[in-house]
């Protein structure tokens, strides 16, 4: 007898999928997947079936395709098929047969979900799947989300089938008489997960005959260990990660005190796209490296002195504004520049957004630049040349702020004022200036 009152009771307790709703079922024609729309028959749920040929095994493919279409006609359900030339696609795209042909049927199935409205995209995954996952996960080096195996439900895709293992899911089979077709290639054991199936779990099933109900015993523990993780992650980034108005920033004291340290710094800048391999140099250069840059693929964190900064990558760089003779406005990394002329010897006091220049001394064209290593001015009221980087020491400027600080550069290469802190004393208006050159950014 099939187990209906097992399968029907699964997918409810886990919110699968209803009665009322519309189900695809992701069909190979091999054992698991044809028990799954048998199931799917006898609990009397509304559902078609979806069967990808891929082209990779020639006349065996296609005897594949033609048992599905069968079978949706035998159990009276719609049937989509389609082929893919997936030695082609995995050229192109330069992944594996194996990845090529996941990335091909997903998306396939999800076109089928929005052209005709189904609710659920069912997959043939047992209890045995599970195990090979997690196992593989091991193998390759994984987080805890690595341990919790093949979910029930994942977004559309669900996987009714994760209550039964294969022994139970062969026998079943066998005792019903239901007709199937094996894809010898499932044998092979070039494929990393069919090495785990033929030459691994055997022997830890020697160890273990109740492997599959142990593994899914802490499945069930791993899963709630990493909702408690997620849990507390996401307690300690409502406390620790502080927004400001272009980056988040995350104090390094606080981070010290985090326990255990590692995993917790490597959850918080997770959502960033960091890397776990990149926790380590991040921690080493907490106390030893301020400046020091990491990033992933999105985003950039700055270790400044008191905090970690957190900025969005940018796709462009800020780049050098051009300004010629003439020139009356320009924008430069979200300033606008506004240029003036006048005959009076004006000098601008209480806005470090603007500065009143001699405009004698202008070579041009002039240009506006970030921070470069090595930059030195004359800070108004010194004689005396300085370095860039000491001066926004002083002025406590933000390590990952530095690049963002607007510099007006003189033909001759010298720095006349770093807008919004200090013009240079070469370039002030002094008791012999007759025009001055009047400049005022404004944020965008």
């Amino acid at each position: 007898m099939l187990p209906v009152k097992r399968f029907v009771d699964f997918v409810e307790q886990n919110g699968l999928f209803t009665p009322a709703g519309k189900v695809l079922a992701a069909v190979s024609g091999g054992m698991d997947s044809v028990l799954m729309v048998h199931l799917l028959k006898a609990a009397g749920y509304n559902f078609a079936i979806a069967h990808c040929n891929f082209m990779l095994r020639g006349a065996d493919a296609d005897a594949d395709q033609q048992f599905t279409q069968q079978l949706a006609q035998t159990l009276g359900v719609p049937f989509y098929t389609t082929s893919f030339d997936t030695g082609q696609y995995a050229a192109e795209q330069k992944v594996s047969i194996q990845m090529a042909a996941r990335n091909l049927r997903y998306q396939w199935f999800e076109q089928l979900r929005l052209q005709y409205g189904f609710d659920a995209i069912a997959l043939a995954h047992h209890q045995n799947d599970t195990i090979e996952t997690i196992l593989l996960n091991l193998t390759r080096g994984t987080g805890i989300a690595g341990l919790h195996g093949i979910l029930p439900q994942n977004g559309y895709l669900v996987r009714p089938l994760l209550f039964l293992n294969r022994d139970e899911i062969q026998t079943i089979i066998s005792t019903q008489g239901l007709t199937y077709v094996e894809d010898a290639s499932n044998a092979s054991t070039k494929y990393a997960r069919n090495k785990l199936r033929h030459k691994v779990v055997p022997v830890l099933k020697e160890l273990n005959p109740n492997l599959e109900a142990t593994f899914e015993n802490n499945l069930r523990n791993f899963r709630e260990m990493e909702q408690l993780l997620n849990n507390h992650v996401e307690q300690l980034a409502n406390e620790l990660l502080i927004p400001h108005d272009d980056n988040i920033s995350l104090s390094i004291e606080k981070i010290k005190h985090l326990s255990p340290k590692r995993l917790l710094l490597f959850k918080l800048l997770q959502r960033f796209d960091f890397i776990e391999t990149v926790i380590d140099d991040l921690l080493t250069a907490l106390d030893k490296h301020p400046g020091r840059v990491f990033e992933s693929a999105t985003h950039r964190v700055v270790v400044d002195r008191q905090d970690l900064i957190i900025t969005l990558k940018s796709n462009t760089e800020a780049g050098e504004l051009i300004l010629h003779t003439g020139d009356k406005e320009g924008q430069w990394n979200g300033y606008r520049l506004n240029i003036l002329h006048d005959d009076s010897a004006l000098i601008i006091k209480d806005n470090p957004l603007a500065v009143s220049l001699d405009a004698a001394l202008l070579v041009y064209p002039l240009s506006v630049r970030s921070w470069q290593q090595g930059d030195t001015f004359y800070p108004l009221g010194m004689k005396t040349r300085q370095k860039l980087s000491d001066f926004f020491i002083q002025q406590k400027v933000p390590l990952h702020a530095k690049k963002n600080i607007p510099l007006l550069v003189n033909g001759n290469g010298d720095i006349m004022w770093i807008g919004g802190y200090r013009p240079s004393d070469k370039y002030k208006v002094s008791a012999s200036t007759k025009k001055v050159a009047i400049l005022e950014l404004f944020k965008l």
